[in-house]
C-alpha cells in the first residue's frame, strides 16, 4: 500500500493499520514535506516478517528521500525491529504497540495495571475484526476456540481515534461475541499525532554565527 506522490524530503514507512489515521493527519495539517509508504497490515499476523520488510523499505526510501522514519511500534517482534532501527540509524514510534501510543504511555500503563486481562481494539481493528480476529484466529471455523483463546481476558477496551457510532456498535458487538465486558476510551491520535508532527516539521538548521573582531 503506497500513499506517495512526488518525493518529499521526509518518508514515513508505516504499518498499514495506521494508513487511514496518518493520511487524515497529513491532510488536516498540510504536511506537504511528508510522504507515506504503508506496509501490509497482515504483517501483524506474522511479526517475525516485519523487521526484514521494514529494512527493505528503509533502504529503498533512502534513494529518494532525505530522511526516513518508521511508524511502527515494536508490534510483537520481540526487539527484532529495534535491532533493524539501530542498524539503519532511524527512529520509530514510541512504545510496544499502537494501543500504547494511541492511549499515551501513562494512560495505557494505568489501563494495563487496572485490568491485565484486557483485549484492545482500535478503529482499524474494529473495521477489520471479522478478517483479522475472527478469521485470523480461526473462530469462524472453530467457534469453540473462543473460550480457550479468551479465557484469561475480562474486558474489551475500544480505544477510539475518531468517534463513529457505527464503529462503537460494532466494537460492543465484538465484546459480546468474545464474552467480555465492554469499555470505550476516546484517545484521538495520541502520540502518533505528536510524533508525526515532529517528523513532518523538523527544526530549521541553525545559521552559522560569525564573530566580528574589532581592534
Amino acid at each position: 500500500i503506497r500513499a506517495m506522490a512526488s518525493a518529499a524530503p521526509v518518508l514515513v514507512i508505516a504499518c498499514g493499520a495506521l494508513a487511514r489515521e496518518i493520511v487524515a493527519l497529513k491532510r488536516a495539517n498540510g504536511w506537504s514535506t511528508l510522504d507515506v509508504q504503508c506496509l501490509p497490515p497482515e504483517l501483524h499476523n506474522r511479526p517475525e516478517q516485519i523487521p526484514d520488510a521494514v529494512r527493505d523499505a528503509i533502504r529503498a526510501g533512502r534513494g529518494t528521500h532525505e530522511q526516513v522514519y518508521v511508524a511502527y511500534a515494536d508490534c510483537g517482534t520481540g526487539g527484532l525491529l529495534d535491532a533493524v532501527i539501530a542498524q539503519e540509524g532511524v527512529e520509530r514510534l514510541p512504545g510496544a504497540h499502537c494501543y500504547q501510543f494511541f492511549a499515551g504511555s501513562q494512560a495505557f500503563e494505568a489501563l494495563a495495571e487496572e485490568e491485565p486481562g484486557t483485549f484492545y481494539l482500535t478503529d482499524f481493528l474494529v473495521r477489520h475484526f471479522e478478517r483479522l480476529v475472527v478469521a485470523g484466529l480461526g473462530l469462524d471455523r472453530h467457534p469453540e476456540l473462543t473460550q480457550e483463546y479468551f479465557r484469561n481476558y475480562r474486558r474489551l477496551v475500544y480505544l477510539v481515534q475518531a468517534r463513529d457510532e457505527q464503529l462503537c456498535t460494532s466494537a460492543r458487538a465484538a465484546a459480546g461475541r468474545l464474552g467480555l465486558e465492554y469499555e470505550e476510551r476516546e484517545t484521538g491520535y495520541g502520540e502518533l499525532a505528536t510524533q508525526l508532527a515532529a517528523w513532518a516539521t523538523p527544526p530549521a538548521p541553525q545559521r552559522e554565527q560569525r564573530v566580528a573582531w574589532h581592534r
